[in-house]
């Protein structure tokens, strides 16, 4: 009977489902905010989250518009306009493909290739404050919960065109 009761009072103090995915939101969002203002406090205030989803999605080696659009999860021609800003802004550029004449690659520019070295660094800095917030151990655990729940592919770098529409 005891036992019981127990388990209807924390059955009446389950949060909603609803506020999992908000939280998690919400935690998303404080790193992602907190990571754009120190990053334009280090120069580069024009970089924006869509853009850091592209710039990954460039990577090292560079991709065409067509991958990038794939690797996004947008249309070549909604990947274009991103690396027409990412151009403009100074962060990548368009350049000949050696093996292929007929293609362009987009690459990141030094300027590209700093930013998302800040990025990491800033990153770094703020898991170290959550971990003193949470607790190291309390933190890893956050960590390998949310390893065991992600899809198996991953982390895909589409985010920004889905929360889009």
């Amino acid at each position: 009977m005891v036992d019981e009761k127990v388990n209807q009072v924390v059955e009446l103090r389950k949060p909603p489902g609803f506020e999992l995915p908000l939280l998690l939101f919400a935690g998303f969002r404080a790193i992602i905010d907190r990571l754009h203002a120190e990053l334009a406090e280090q120069g580069h205030p024009d970089v924006r989250p869509a853009h850091g989803f592209a710039m990954q999605a460039i990577g090292i080696t560079g991709a065409s518009a067509s991958e990038l659009g794939r690797r996004l999860g947008v249309s070549k021609q909604a990947a274009g306009k991103t690396v027409d800003r990412l151009v403009a802004l100074g962060y990548a550029e368009r350049v000949d493909d050696a093996g292929d004449a007929r293609r362009k690659l987009v690459r990141l520019t030094p300027r590209g290739i700093d930013s998302l070295a800040r990025s990491a660094a800033i990153f770094d800095k703020l898991r170290a404050e959550w971990e003193e917030a949470l607790g190291a151990q309390r933190l890893q655990q956050v960590e390998s919960a949310l390893r065991t729940l992600a899809p198996a592919e991953g982390v895909r770098l589409d985010a920004a065109s889905w929360f889009g529409g």
